[in-house]
C-alpha cells in the first residue's frame, strides 16, 4: 500500500512538470532568425484617434487647419489629448477643418499624411505644408498565462510580439510557449493564428510585429491542464504526498 501511494504521487508530480523543450524560446534561433528585418505599417481602422497637425512657412496660414484645445494651453495628458484628436468612424473617415471628410479606409498613417498634403495643395490652401499624422490609441490585449494580462498602449510604429509579452511580465512557466493565438482584426475580417514561441520562424511571418489592437492568448501547456485534474500546485501535491506517506507508515504499524 505504500509504494503504491508514493508511486501514485510520484506520477502526478512528473506528469505537473513541463519539460525544457516547452518552456525555452526560439531554440532554433542559430539557424532560423537570422534575416532582413520587414518593418510594417499598420493602415488605419474604425474607432482610431489621429493626431494632425500642419505647418506651412507662414504659421498663420496654417492655424484654421489644427484643431485649438480651446483654451489655449498646450496639451499634457494622453487622454486630454485623445480628446481632441480625430476619431475615425465606421465609415473610415474624419471631418478635418476646412477639408470637411477625409476617407481614411486602406491608408497608413504616411499614406494619409501625403494624401491631406496633396488636398491643401491642389485646393490652393497650403502652398508648401508639412502635415504629420500619429496614431494616438494603438494598444494590445494580453490574457492568459501570463504574469499580468491586461491591455496596454504602445507608441511606437513597430513592437514585436516578444515587446508586448514583455509588457504583461512575460509568460508563466504554466504558459503554452509552442501554441500562442493571436487575433488580427483588419478592414473588417477578423483572423486568428498560431504562434509557436519555441521555434524562431515566427519571426519572419507577419505576426512578428504587433498591429494595434491585436489580442494575444495564451493557453495553459500540457502539464497544467493535466495537473489541474488533481491538485492546484507543486506545494500542495507535497502536502498531500506528506500527508499519505504518515498515513500509510501509521496503518502499517
Amino acid at each position: 500500500m505504500k509504494i503504491k501511494s508514493i508511486g501514485f504521487f510520484v506520477l502526478i508530480f512528473i506528469t505537473s512538470c513541463a519539460s525544457k523543450k516547452e518552456v525555452l524560446y526560439m531554440q532554433d534561433a542559430l539557424t532560423t532568425a537570422n534575416g532582413k528585418i520587414n518593418y510594417q505599417s499598420a493602415t488605419i481602422q474604425p474607432n482610431d484617434i489621429l493626431k494632425i497637425t500642419v505647418e506651412s512657412l507662414v504659421p498663420e496660414a496654417a492655424i484654421p487647419y489644427n484643431k485649438s484645445d480651446g483654451q489655449g494651453m498646450q496639451l499634457q495628458n494622453i487622454q486630454l489629448i485623445q480628446l481632441n484628436g480625430y476619431l475615425v468612424s465606421l465609415e473610415n473617415t474624419i471631418n478635418f477643418p476646412v477639408l470637411g471628410k477625409i476617407p481614411t479606409s486602406g491608408y497608413t498613417t504616411k499614406q494619409l499624411e501625403d494624401f491631406i498634403k496633396e488636398q491643401l495643395i491642389t485646393g490652393g490652401h497650403l502652398s508648401n505644408p508639412t502635415v504629420n499624422v500619429r496614431l494616438l490609441n494603438a494598444k494590445v490585449t494580453i490574457l492568459g498565462e501570463v504574469n499580468q494580462p491586461g491591455t496596454y498602449n504602445f507608441t511606437e510604429q513597430n513592437i514585436t510580439i516578444l515587446q508586448a509579452l514583455g509588457y504583461a511580465g512575460d509568460l508563466t512557466i504554466n504558459g503554452k510557449r509552442s501554441d500562442v493565438l493571436i487575433t488580427r482584426e483588419v478592414d473588417g475580417i477578423r483572423k486568428v493564428s498560431h504562434i509557436d514561441l519555441t521555434s524562431a520562424e515566427f519571426m519572419n511571418t507577419e505576426y512578428y510585429f504587433i498591429k494595434p489592437n491585436d489580442m494575444i492568448v495564451v493557453n495553459q501547456n500540457n502539464p497544467k491542464v493535466k495537473a489541474a485534474g488533481f491538485v492546484g500546485d507543486i506545494g500542495t501535491i507535497l502536502t498531500i504526498a506528506s500527508l499519505a506517506l504518515s498515513v500509510t507508515i501509521l496503518l502499517s504499524r
